[in-house]
């Protein structure tokens, strides 16, 4: 199989395998995807494999940062991954997926994420489970409690792109949050500009939400905001259409704090998609993350990464004042033991002891790595 980058004259193709493979999408929707994918077709980051002149396969690789303890690290949004359903079961994907994260590493992006319609094709690469994107569902009249000042909102629109991802990127950054995606601006005016969405920007605060089919229900897409001030007024405008919305559907964080605004807080029904974290460049991953103040932590790590073998070998990684290196260094008998699995999810959060049990890591002392890479992995974003 040939592996090319692809032309905006082949959407056709690729709409025609992604419909065999997973049903298919309707003309106005494919146009709305089309519109927002564009910046990918016109920087040749669609890539297809061809078989006897024909596509079999397709993958993308959006461009985006990926914010870790409030750190915007370069990361591949890797999405569109599809394999022809007759020419299944020939190792297609597994060799369209080594060769996306062989280009991930060409466009210089340290990271790399994904949701997985499987898991173990993944992870055959490096890929380990990290976050999920979380849907919640509230009683609507729950909202409507929520006390708010006035705070200077208004409406947005494509125009407006610029200062959206300012100021959801400073949200996420004072937030000190870590796994929201950072689209850029061109991203961001398709984004803006979708039919039926109604969105709102205040100085520290974004919202953007919409009607659910039938008008029974609110679905609210992001909702952030820096201050409680304007967190309560944005929360207090999804809250007004109680007298129509039974229900708001919304997508937060687990920890967001509208959980703790209503006077009532029923239980909530959650709806969980994971995703999935690949270290991609060890040394610029690690150095490019963001730590919690205070927290110290050294180890001698021994990587063994057969996809990328520049992340492999005995390395030095430390940890302090909210900086973290990795460095080249010699043998030793003490090191932590990781392979490409390991390192993404310590990187993602997932404390030691969770590691050392799953058989993702071993020997050495690790356990100051815990308190430096502790993290609520989240996303607010499905690509």
């Amino acid at each position: 199989m040939e592996i090319r980058a692809l032309g905006a004259d082949e959407r056709d193709a690729v709409r025609d395998i992604g419909a065999r493979a997973f049903g298919p999408i309707p003309d106005e929707e494919w146009e709305r995807r089309a519109e927002a994918s564009r910046p990918m077709w016109e920087a040749g980051r669609w890539f297809g494999g061809f078989d006897g002149g024909g596509i079999v396969a397709s993958g993308a690789l959006h461009d985006m940062t990926q914010w870790w303890h409030g750190r915007p690290v370069s990361a591949a949004g890797v999405g569109g991954v599809t394999v022809a359903p007759e020419e299944r079961g020939r190792g297609l994907g597994r060799r369209l997926m080594a060769d996306l994260l062989r280009r991930c590493a060409e466009f210089g992006h340290p990271l790399a994420m994904l949701y997985p319609a499987t898991t173990p094709i993944y992870r055959s690469l490096g890929w380990e489970h990290a976050g999920a994107q979380h849907h919640i569902e509230l009683p609507a009249e729950a909202l409507r409690t929520v006390a708010a000042e006035r705070v200077p909102v208004r409406r947005a629109g494509p125009e407006d792109a610029a200062e959206a991802a300012a100021v959801i990127g400073r949200v996420h950054a004072q937030a000190r949050d870590s796994g929201p995606v950072g689209w850029g601006e061109a991203r961001w005016r398709g984004l803006l500009g979708q039919r039926d969405d109604y969105v709102y920007l205040a100085e520290d605060g974004f919202l953007s939400y919409r009607w659910a089919e039938g008008g029974g229900g609110l679905e609210v897409s992001r909702l952030v905001a820096s201050s409680e001030r304007t967190l309560r007024a944005l929360w207090a405008i999804v809250g007004s259409g109680s007298s129509t919305a039974g229900t708001v559907r919304a997508c937060v964080s687990p920890l967001d704090p509208v959980l703790w605004l209503p006077r009532e807080r029923p239980p909530e029904i959650v709806h969980r998609t994971p995703w999935m974290l690949r270290v991609v460049d060890a040394p610029a991953a690690i150095a490019a993350r963001g730590y919690p103040a205070g927290v110290a932590a050294q180890a001698p790590l021994l990587v063994d990464d057969p996809q990328r073998p520049s992340n492999s070998g005995h390395w030095r990684l430390e940890i302090e004042d909210g900086e973290g290196r990795l460095e080249p260094s010699g043998e030793t008998s003490d090191a932590v033991r990781l392979g490409p699995r390991g390192l993404s999810a310590l990187y993602a959060g997932v404390p030691v002891s969770a590691l050392r049990r799953s058989g993702l890591l071993q020997g050495g002392d690790a356990e100051a790595l815990s308190p430096a890479f502790a993290a609520t992995p989240f996303s607010l974003d499905y690509f």
